[in-house]
């Protein structure tokens, strides 16, 4: 709430400042949305919450380089096919649709909040160039990343 408070105040004088403010509020607020909903899903045979927690934590570290089921199960400390198993039941999605997710998340919020260029923010999130991140954000979004970009600074303009 402090965040919002801050992005609040800021708006008016510092749309930068404003974009972080907000950016960070939407990041707590989804990891805590992702949080609640894993413990829920992690019935039996799902993963412990000691593992969704460094699985997660291991993902949003390693979103700039390509990331294998092997080195998710390694992480959660269990075979790769288990483990396949146990992350869909306790995430929802299977790992590559959630990495996936993740680094669209992210590109997102580089964009919003940084004046690096798309084929920047396609390699820091871990795609291989920028028509891959274009190719999955129009699938995603409906619409490509440049639009989407263009139309949030209009906003943030206001």
């Amino acid at each position: 709430m402090l965040l919002l408070e801050a992005a609040k105040g800021e708006l008016e004088h510092n749309h930068e400042a404003a974009k972080t403010s907000l950016a960070a509020a939407a990041s707590m607020l989804h990891s805590e949305i992702e949080r609640r909903s894993g413990a829920k899903s992690s019935g039996t045979g799902g993963l412990a919450g000691w593992q969704i927690a460094r699985v997660r934590s291991f993902i949003d570290r390693n979103l700039h380089r390509t990331i294998h089921a092997s080195d998710l199960s390694a992480v959660a400390r269990r075979s790769t096919a288990h483990f396949s198993r146990s992350f869909k039941q306790a995430f929802g999605e299977p790992p590559h649709a959630y990495i996936v997710r993740r680094r669209l998340e992210e590109a997102c919020h580089l964009m919003l909040t940084s004046q690096a260029s798309l084929s920047e923010i396609a390699l820091t999130v871990g795609f291989s160039d920028q028509a891959h991140l274009s190719k999955l954000f129009r699938h995603a979004f409906g619409q490509s990343p440049a639009n989407w970009r263009r139309e949030r600074e209009i906003l943030w303009r206001r």
